[in-house]
């Protein structure tokens, strides 16, 4: 269903507004170097700032530049119920091919909160759902017993792991299943991750380098060690370079460098201080996509 390089999207801003031609131009660009997959409104893509009319438009946006070719996963999670059935409702509208819905933040449900939380939404729209478990973000932990039952509804389809624990997709898939999908939710570990079961990563690095990041994928399904191996290497550096400071700051000026956007975040996000901007150019520069 899911595999592959999926790419948090950035969202582009220009003059404290959403940039849509700069954010169409962008997704055209991604299919165009062999993205497997578009996540609009996730965590990269800014949604905590964005109000409910921009983060509607940017998925309207992105399934419209997409227009089939690759799937699109529609970030509508919420620490709210209500909200996220309402943003999810709307994805299916708009014709995303999946939701991506976090563990709610903030409220630190307990893991019956979570199953109930899950269970509304899937149970209100008829889409397939991937679970978001990033405790470091939502304080929350999903555990695989709560992922489990939960993998029992047939529209929870699958989950993007963000705890770097390696251990975590083997113990997944002996619980729930081949079936399930997991993607890793970590730049870092998107190799390890395959070798534990995973079958794709949905990538901040994708952003500035979706052709490196397809190709990983793609070599690793092909049993191309070699040259998984070559670009896991060539790509970790700049993983690196991308969490230098909060994301996306680090992956917007990476964008702005290659010409794709401005690298304006929103507030309470800080502008990329100069030392860790000469630090992303580096990188950049490293990994041979900024030659000039």
């Amino acid at each position: 269903m899911f595999r592959g390089s999926i790419t948090a999207l950035i969202t582009p801003f220009r003059n404290g507004k959403v940039d849509e031609k700069a954010f169409q131009d962008f997704v055209e660009w991604q299919i165009q170097q062999g993205t497997h997959g578009l996540v609009p409104c996730g965590t990269t893509g800014e949604s905590p700032t964005l109000s409910h009319d921009e983060h509607m438009r940017v998925v309207e946006l992105c399934v419209e530049v997409a227009k089939g070719r690759v799937p699109v996963i529609a970030g509508t999670g919420s620490n709210s119920t209500a909200e996220a059935i309402e943003l999810t409702k709307h994805a299916k509208r708009a014709g995303a091919d999946g939701a991506l819905v976090v563990t709610p933040y903030y409220n630190k449900p307990t893991q019956e909160g979570m199953l109930l939380h899950f269970r509304a939404i899937a149970d209100a729209v008829d889409l397939p759902i991937v679970i978001y478990n990033i405790p470091a973000r939502s304080v929350v932990d999903m555990s695989i017993a709560t992922m489990a039952q939960l993998a029992k509804h047939p529209n929870i389809v699958g989950v993007k792991d963000a705890t770097a624990d390696l251990l975590r997709p083997v113990r997944t898939r002996l619980e729930i299943g081949q079936e399930f999908v997991q993607l890793s939710g970590e730049d870092g570990t998107a190799v390890a991750f395959l070798a534990q079961g995973g079958v794709g990563c949905i990538s901040v690095t994708a952003n500035i380098a979706p052709a490196l990041c397809s190709q990983l994928q793609d070599a690793w399904q092909l049993e191309s060690y070699e040259d998984v191996f070559r670009i896991r290497d060539i790509l970790t550096p700049l993983n690196d370079a991308m969490f230098i400071e909060t994301n996306p700051a680090p992956v917007k000026f990476a964008a702005y460098m290659l010409g794709k956007c401005q690298p304006d975040t929103r507030l309470p996000l800080a502008p990329l201080s100069v030392k860790s901007q000469a630090r992303v150019e580096e990188a950049l520069r490293a990994a041979g996509l900024l030659t000039d």
